[in-house]
């Protein structure tokens, strides 16, 4: 029979299980990150500044609808991790087998009507006609590529909801390996431009994925499905829904605000375009940690909480949070040293003076949102949390701060205040998530102990009249 390698989150040292679960975790981010970043500074350096904007143009709304799918998947995971910490293994296997039926169906929907408004949509945004082509060639064969973000999304989560988190991290290094080889043949052999990179970025991914599969059915005997826990079935369905499109909805959200500033970005020209673009490639590499201790405390949540232990989730707030600021304070580091020199991996040298143009305002950008990293890292760690016990549809709102700070930004304050005020809109919706989500999570703490408590007085009440 085959050995699975799941990992119980219930018993030890919250540190020590956070670490180990979340460095495999991170190492998986990095290489995503990695061959993503490998995207774009192929197109910067071999196909132009013009060619990194219309890239860069469609980062919102490649967040507004991969953001959609990566946080419905991980709200599909929380009931496997919660069923798996409880060790009601039939309600698991369920869970999985109505999250295949409901994955394909958002696929299917998904796909269809992005392809279909995908020119509307770049339409809307006020996408600079100067790089409106390749922003079309991109992003259309990524929303193509839609399926092909479920099934690794879906997958890795499953595994990673029973602890394994090691196993989606050897993948991604693969893939990231393919990816590079795929752009640079596609763009300098084949001459497929950007669209070239989307589809490597896609078929890599879908590498990822189809590894994931055979390695869950041929090494996680827990996870193999009967007839009856592959049906389509209501119950289920309804509580996936529950967790799932609240966490999804947390990212669109999220993206409306984003798209807000990329909108107005977009009105300042190529060249603000183009450093954004820069700096956010740079960003999201060295946010990395942050994403990973939130899918961390989201598996840590759901499993505790599953087991019953309250009283676990909140030592595992405190660790995760030290871990956090300490890297905040690394990250900020990181760019003031490196910041610039990074950047430059997706600028060539052909534009003359507007390459330190560009450079001089993707590190303005970098160092404003830097100097923000702690607000951040509470906003990943407290909210997945939150998510993590079980009130996703709660946490939602932390998107609606982040998205009303975002709007405020970019309609009142860009107008005046040009890109001087672009690089202060994460920071401004970070510290208004934050303070939604410190005042939820105690009080989601407070019910889950009461919760608890009932249950355990009711059990003892019971036990003492038999």
């Amino acid at each position: 029979m085959a050995k699975s390698s799941t990992k119980d989150l219930t018993t030890g040292s919250p540190m020590k299980l956070i670490l180990g679960f979340m460095l495999p975790l991170l190492l998986g981010m990095l290489f995503q990150q990695f061959y993503n970043m490998v995207d774009t500074a192929i197109v910067g350096q071999f196909l132009g500044i013009n060619a990194l904007a219309g890239v860069g143009s469609t980062g919102s709304i490649n967040f507004l609808v991969l953001g959609f799918v990566q946080g419905v998947c991980t709200g599909f995971a929380i009931p496997v991790a919660q069923m798996f910490g409880a060790k009601d293994l039939h309600s698991m296997r369920k869970y999985v087998g109505n999250t295949i039926w409901i994955s394909v169906i958002f696929a299917v929907v998904l796909t269809t009507s992005t392809c279909l408004l995908c020119t509307n949509i770049l339409t809307w945004m006020d996408t600079p006609s100067d790089c409106f082509q390749e922003a079309y060639d991109y992003i259309f064969v990524i929303f193509l590529g839609i399926p092909v973000t479920f099934l690794y999304n879906i997958l890795s989560g499953i595994i990673r909801s029973v602890g394994d988190s090691k196993t989606p991290l050897y993948f991604l290094i693969l893939s990231s390996l393919l990816n590079i080889g795929l752009d640079l043949f596609m763009i300098l052999v084949l001459n497929m431009g950007v669209m070239g990179a989307s589809w490597a970025t896609v078929i890599s991914q879908l590498v990822s994925g189809v590894l994931c599969l055979i390695y869950m059915i041929k090494k996680f005997d827990i996870l193999h499905l009967s007839r009856d826990e592959l049906r389509f079935d209501k119950y289920y369905i309804g509580r996936l829904c529950g967790v799932g499109i609240p966490m999804g909805l947390q990212y669109s959200i999220t993206a409306i605000g984003s798209i807000l500033i990329q909108t107005a970005v977009n009105g300042l020209g190529s060249t603000y375009v183009a450093a954004v673009t820069a700096a956010s490639k740079v960003s999201q590499l060295l946010c990395c940690p942050f994403d990973a201790m939130g899918s961390t405390m989201a598996t840590y949540g759901g499993q505790n909480i599953g087991a019953g232990e309250i009283e676990r989730v909140k030592k595992g707030l405190a660790a995760c949070s030290l871990l956090g600021a300490v890297y905040a304070v690394i990250g900020f580091l990181i760019i003031l040293l490196l910041g610039r020199n990074i950047s430059m991996l997706f600028v060539n040298d052909t534009n003359g003076g507007s390459v330190t143009e560009i450079l001089d305002l993707s590190q303005q950008f970098l160092i404003r949102n830097g100097a923000f990293y702690i607000p951040l890292a509470f906003v990943n760690i407290v909210r997945f949390l939150i998510q993590g016990m079980g009130f996703s549809q709660i946490a939602i709102f932390a998107g609606v701060f982040e998205m009303v700070a975002r709007g405020l930004v970019a309609l009142a304050l860009v107008p005046v205040f040009g890109f001087n005020a672009v690089c202060f809109a994460n920071p401004a919706a970070w510290i208004f998530a934050d303070c939604f989500l410190f005042p939820l999570f105690f009080w989601c703490y407070r019910k889950m102990k009461l919760q608890f408590q009932r249950h355990d007085e009711k059990q003892l009440s019971t036990e003492t009249s038999v």
